[in-house]
């Protein structure tokens, strides 16, 4: 029975019927065969956080804090107008300070730079403007952004009696689910542990960058009605170190504000907390955990000095 949505017309030689109706099968074969999917573009590796920078009120006063946490010689001149200023944790990373606000008015933890194999390429595959540096922001507008991996600082810090290192970073969240989507599903991040103050219930969630050992750190509530401090401890920077006792000697010489004891974290790792002129945190803890940690097990390698 010949097909009733093809007409061939009856003036048409048999050969040409024939040659028309071979072109409408070969027509017809195309429609019904999917389409091949373009191949996605490859996410570049995210080998760990370059650097930070946070906001703060007062460029001469955080200048002088975060000098005495590394060791160096950071503060302002006389008569000095600084713009900025960077702490150096290593040869590789370091803690910046700016004059810009609280992200939201509430977050000064302004930035968390991840370093990466392929910065054109993130661009490529975050379909965000390519370049040597990438800025973007996730789904609650906390700045990320991505360095090219080989940059090294001009000028390393002096030997410390223990090696500095930022091992994470940590901001609040609302939504998890959210977040989690963009950073485990769409960057590559995987757990690393997950607890809180109560074994039963999770107050943060560490997320370790794809391809080495440094994490970001949810803290999950709702910043709304909390005051300065709040955001401060909540808004933080975790600096890993090998010993915190020696720590704690090489900040008290430094003459550092020191308000608070070493302690074993609900992680199982020590740690010691300061806290800058606007009561933002700078965390410094042990690489490895002493003790078992509450909540849940670690699922990924600990950092290394």
């Amino acid at each position: 029975m010949p097909n009733p949505h093809v007409h061939v017309p009856s003036v048409l030689s048999s050969r040409a019927k024939r040659g028309l109706c071979f072109f409408f099968l070969l027509a017809l074969s195309f429609a019904s065969t999917p389409l091949r999917a373009q191949t996605p573009p490859r996410r570049p590796k995210i080998l760990g956080i370059a650097y930070a920078t946070v906001g703060v009120s007062d460029l001469c006063k955080a200048r002088e804090f975060y000098s005495q946490l590394v060791s160096q010689s950071l503060r302002c001149a006389a008569g000095e107008k600084p713009t900025g200023g960077a702490a150096l944790i290593n040869s590789a990373q370091f803690i910046a300070v700016s004059a810009e606000p609280p992200v939201g008015g509430v977050n000064r933890l302004l930035n968390v730079v991840f370093l990466t194999d392929d910065v054109k390429a993130m661009g490529k595959y975050l379909r965000a403007e390519k370049g040597l540096y990438l800025t973007i922001l996730d789904p609650e507008g906390h700045r990320i952004s991505f360095a090219q991996q080989g940059v090294k600082l001009a000028k390393p810090p002096a030997a410390t009696p223990n090696a500095l290192r930022i091992i994470h970073a940590g901001f609040i969240v609302r939504d998890r689910e959210k977040m989690e989507h963009f950073y485990k599903d769409i960057l590559g991040f995987r757990p690393y542990w997950h607890g809180g103050m109560k074994d039963d219930e999770t107050s943060w969630v560490s997320l370790q960058v794809p391809d080495g050992t440094d994490w970001l750190e949810f803290m999950l509530y709702d910043p709304t009605g909390k005051d300065k401090h709040f955001l401060g401890v909540m808004n933080h920077i975790a600096l890993g170190v090998t010993d915190i006792h020696a720590t704690q000697e090489q900040l008290r010489k430094n003459g550092a504000p020191l308000t608070e004891e070493p302690k074993i974290g609900r992680d199982g790792k020590w740690q010691l907390n300061l806290y800058d002129p606007d009561q933002t945190r700078i965390e410094f803890m042990e690489f490895t955990p002493v003790q078992k940690p509450c909540c849940s097990e670690f699922t990924a390698p600990h950092p290394k000095p």
